[in-house]
């Protein structure tokens, strides 16, 4: 409903302290204008959920307080609901809903993570991230290479024009003795970059310095081509080792075009379906907090 992206674009990132102070702005304006919008009323309102965690403490805060206070207020039940479950259930808001059970990747800026999904809050963590997160991967190199904020979506946009095979970056725990585990670790890929960087004569201070805008351009794809890489291929053995045959992907990193792609290719050939979110959902979102809290009620586990 509101982004902040404009406001911490001059900075290079989030700053949480701006952030939390435009959430608790714009929260109950936004709440009476989704009402409006709708044709509903404040007695209409079933169950407030809102985000427990995980994310940043005192934007946390203001909708956990927002939203019990509005609970309080109207005598309705409140439900505090995880950040990546939201996530995980999002695809159900879609034209082509998954059924359970099923394989999900879910990739954001703070959390890579492989789970089996047999239903509502029936969830076995299978794989995650030992280090950075494949989004967190995205944004540390985008800003290695003067793309500003947000940068994944930059350094996506950026490898279109660059060749995916120009540098020869690590796929990690893909070979060696880790290469059969379901974990994910992408903190040696981004040091792969910065060190590539200096060697094409950028400094510690500015890494893209003086290097040419179709190597950057090539650094880009190559950084987009080896998180991809490792993404489908974990991907493909969690579905191996279940043998399932339903794969449901989600949060930012979903929205990349060329994982999508390759991921579509890949699992067209072993028979798989794949379900993404709407490309507008694959962000945060409250969309996908209250969808989640619905299902929870749905299905008796609130």
């Amino acid at each position: 409903l509101h982004s902040q992206i404009d406001m911490h674009q001059a900075y290079g990132g989030v700053v949480p302290e701006l952030a939390s102070r435009d959430h608790i702005r714009r929260v109950l304006p936004l709440a009476a204008q989704v009402l409006n919008d709708a044709g509903m009323s404040r007695s209409d309102i079933d169950l407030i959920a809102y985000t427990r965690g995980p994310g940043l403490a005192g934007a946390l805060l203001v909708g956990a307080g927002v939203a019990c206070a509005m609970a309080m207020a109207l005598d309705k039940p409140v439900l505090g609901v995880h950040h990546l479950e939201g996530h995980l259930l999002t695809p159900f808001l879609s034209a082509d809903p998954p059924t359970f059970p099923f394989i999900a990747l879910l990739v954001s800026g703070g959390h890579t993570q492989l789970m089996r999904v047999d239903g509502v809050g029936r969830y076995e963590l299978l794989g995650e991230t030992i280090d950075d997160a494949a989004g967190e991967a995205f944004d540390k190199t985008a800003k290695m290479l003067g793309l500003g904020y947000p940068g994944g979506p930059a350094l996506a946009k950026l490898a279109t024009q660059g060749d995916p095979q120009a540098f020869k970056l690590p796929r990690p725990l893909l070979t060696g003795d880790r290469a059969a585990t379901l974990d994910f670790s992408f903190a040696g890929l981004k040091t792969a970059v910065w060190t590539h960087l200096l060697k094409l004569g950028g400094t510690a201070d500015a890494p893209n310095a003086g290097i040419a805008a179709q190597v950057i351009a090539d650094m880009a794809a190559s950084t987009q081509a080896a998180i991809t890489e490792v993404l489908v291929n974990k991907s493909l053995k969690a579905l191996k080792a279940s043998g399932l045959k339903r794969l449901v992907v989600a949060g930012g990193v979903g929205a990349n075009r060329s994982l999508r792609d390759q991921l579509d290719t890949a699992c067209a050939r072993r028979g798989v379906q794949v379900h993404y979110p709407e490309l507008a959902l694959c962000t945060d979102n409250g969309a996908m907090i209250a969808l989640a809290a619905a299902l929870r009620v749905q299905s008796g586990r609130a």
